[in-house]
């Protein structure tokens, strides 16, 4: 039997596991809903279920201090760690984001705020080893885990302003992405100073949505191609994969994602019409293949959800490359008998032969 580290090491390397991964995230007020339908209260999910991974990072921020200018139990007015003003929602579903400015509006703005770009070891928590040594003793599989240039860079300058700036100003972004693709980089050799030894590597940024990406390709590969790749080409030097975490319909960079030097891709959001039965022909020779399992069908019945990981666990996982994880993220109408039906599915239909 593998181990979880031995597990995804060989789905991401090309070849057969003994059974299909498991890894999963899950909404706050899931969790809550779960510890009051008999989840114990003192073990997170991540444990309870099993997750065979664990990702690490550190602050890739602007460090501002974050200060509070009003709060009801409605919402909350501040200004975060990129220097944003924000306006967050307390909704059923837990705290729902929102900007109202941002702290660079254009490059003198940038030239003087770039110093709070650079690295400093106050960006890695004094409690990662331990974090490190703990997955170790339980043979998971450890991620360095950052958001590459595209998603935060937005939360900084604004999305619309980034989308402008990127036709009318690509100079100016390219300033930005560089800048934030250095301090990742400075980010994971800080840890593995610490003696963090990572089996591979997750980036995440979000370049989708529901009918489409955010970008053309002929844009992502003018301007967010080149940092993707530099950071593959690093981790790749350390002898890592990385994975590449994207919401939304990112069908068509899938091409320029291989290109990237991207070993798999998450969560291939079933609501954004990816389907991994399509994908596989397409590239499951080339691109691990991390999710698809549709959230919606897991607040329905039984039927349902095995219909669900019969079909998608079922076909996925032939020759390898695939590994279990929602289309996103666990939402709160997922009860936790359902789940828990959920994953004795995964447990009948993942095994390799």
């Amino acid at each position: 039997m593998m181990t979880s580290q031995e597990r995804i090491r060989t789905v991401l390397e090309g070849g057969v596991p003994d059974r299909v991964p498991f890894h999963d995230a899950f909404w706050a007020t899931t969790v809550e809903r779960w510890r009051r339908e008999g989840m114990p209260v003192d073990v997170t999910p991540e444990d309870y279920f099993g997750c065979e991974m664990v990702r690490l990072g550190g602050d890739y921020t602007l460090q501002f201090p974050e200060k509070t200018m009003e709060r009801t139990e409605r919402h909350r007015v501040y200004t975060d760690a990129n220097g944003a003003t924000r306006k967050d929602l307390n909704t059923a579903d837990g705290w729902t984001p929102g900007w109202l400015e941002f702290a660079i509006r254009g490059r003198e703005d940038w030239h003087r705020l770039r110093g709070r770009v650079a690295y400093n070891s106050s960006r890695i928590s004094g409690g990662i080893l331990e974090e490190y040594q703990l997955a170790r003793k339980k043979g998971q599989f450890v991620t360095f885990s950052a958001h590459a240039c595209f998603h935060p860079t937005w939360q900084k300058v604004g999305m619309e302003q980034m989308l402008m700036w990127m036709h009318e100003d690509p100079e100016l972004v390219v300033e930005l992405y560089d800048a934030h693709t250095q301090l990742i980089i400075d980010l994971f050799e800080g840890m593995r100073a610490l003696g963090l030894a990572f089996d591979g590597a997750w980036l995440s940024d979000d370049l989708g949505y529901c009918n489409a990406p955010l970008i053309s390709p002929a844009m992502y590969r003018e301007l967010v191609m080149p940092q993707h790749k530099r950071l593959c080409d690093h981790f790749a030097g350390a002898g890592l994969k990385t994975i590449l975490h994207s919401d939304g319909d990112v069908g068509p960079l899938i091409p320029h994602f291989l290109e990237a030097g991207f070993s798999a891709l998450h969560p291939l959001e079933a609501k954004a019409g990816l389907d991994v039965r399509e994908l596989k022909p397409k590239y499951g020779d080339r691109l691990g293949l991390f999710g698809n399992i549709d959230v919606r069908r897991l607040a329905e019945g039984r039927e349902a959800i095995e219909t669900e990981v019969r079909e998608k666990v079922g076909f996925a996982k032939e020759g390898g490359g695939y590994l279990y994880h929602s289309d996103h993220s666990v939402p709160n109408d997922v009860s936790l008998e359902n789940y828990r039906f959920a994953l004795e599915m995964l447990k009948k239909y993942g095994v390799c032969s």
